[in-house]
């Protein structure tokens, strides 16, 4: 239920509100909304007098927000924002439908972007928008409908459902080893890391009977600028064999060692608690659906995350 309209301004005093509150004047808030700077008072004299509790202090050189009207100016904006993205929705999909998903670049691209296509074969009424986010956040406060999370189920107030483990497989460029190489060998070449998997290299070295501490080398947040570092000649990188075998397939990789590994996480989609919205449980159950990755019984598990 809607609350009654006396506690509901007019977008008018929202938007002056929370442009003075924002830029620290009537006449920048002015300026902005191309108002005049007694348009923006009157406006702030209305949302007061309605709200009966003073959300500025008069003073000799301006004005001051108070606590109550910076708490307010907060709430407004978040709404303001909801009403935005809502409205940019609609007009991306007049039909409805519309689906928002945060992903991780790498796995987005080359693993669930050939099955989204898939999808929408099958789901023509729902369009499906793609973002990047490289770390949880908070539902209430981003756009998303659902997200691709990597590790462990500890990402907290969300559903999961598993879509995907995780092998991995050194590669480097042609030009670095003239062949397969055994992985103690790998040790005197430049090994590239990953900001999210730190002990990713001591993992996959342990798991190969390899001793290997306190590794270091060229850092990377993102696996595609990793694979790239890779391809012209930096150093050997441990990539998702999804983008590995890519790579390969294109002359720019080669595997540095033979065998895969199976990282320690799983890929999950997670989505808020509570009952979905239609055009995601579309997506949720046509996933539930899909077959699974097959694992080789050759894989080596890592033994650690």
């Amino acid at each position: 239920m809607i609350a009654p309209r006396r506690f509901l301004p007019s977008m008018s005093s929202l938007l002056a509100f929370e442009a003075v509150e924002r830029l620290g004047s009537a006449t920048a808030a002015a300026e902005e909304l191309s108002l005049t700077h007694s348009a923006v008072s009157r406006q702030l004299k209305v949302l007061e007098g309605q709200l009966g509790v003073p959300l500025f202090r008069r003073e000799r050189h301006g004005m001051a927000v108070t606590p109550a009207g910076r708490d307010y100016a907060q709430a407004v904006r978040d709404s303001l924002r909801g009403l935005s993205r809502a409205s940019l929705k609609l007009r991306a999909n007049p039909s409805g439908g519309s689906l928002n998903l945060a992903i991780l670049p790498a796995f987005g691209m080359h693993w669930l972007a050939p099955r989204l296509h898939a999808f929408a074969k099958d789901h023509p009424e729902v369009r499906v928008n793609l973002s990047t986010r490289l770390a949880p956040f908070e539902f209430d406060r981003e756009p998303f409908d659902a997200a691709i999370h990597f590790g462990q189920q500890d990402w907290q107030g969300v559903q999961y459902l598993e879509l995907s483990r995780e092998r991995v497989v050194p590669v480097c460029a042609p030009s670095l080893l003239p062949g397969p190489a055994a992985p103690e060998a790998l040790l005197d070449l430049p090994l590239l890391h990953l900001e999210s998997r730190p002990s990713g290299w001591e993992e996959w070295f342990a798991a190969h009977d390899a001793r290997a501490e306190g590794l270091r080398g060229m850092l990377f947040d993102q696996f595609a600028t990793m694979a790239e570092a890779a391809a012209l000649g930096f150093g050997v990188a441990l990539l998702p064999d999804y983008l590995a075998e890519a790579e390969i397939a294109r002359s720019r990789l080669m595997r540095a060692a033979h065998g895969a590994t199976e990282a320690a996480g799983r890929y999950y989609l997670v989505w808020p608690q509570g009952t979905p919205r239609p055009a995601l449980q579309a997506l949720v159950k046509w996933l539930e659906t899909q077959p699974k990755d097959e694992f080789s019984e050759t894989l080596r598990p890592l033994t650690g995350h």
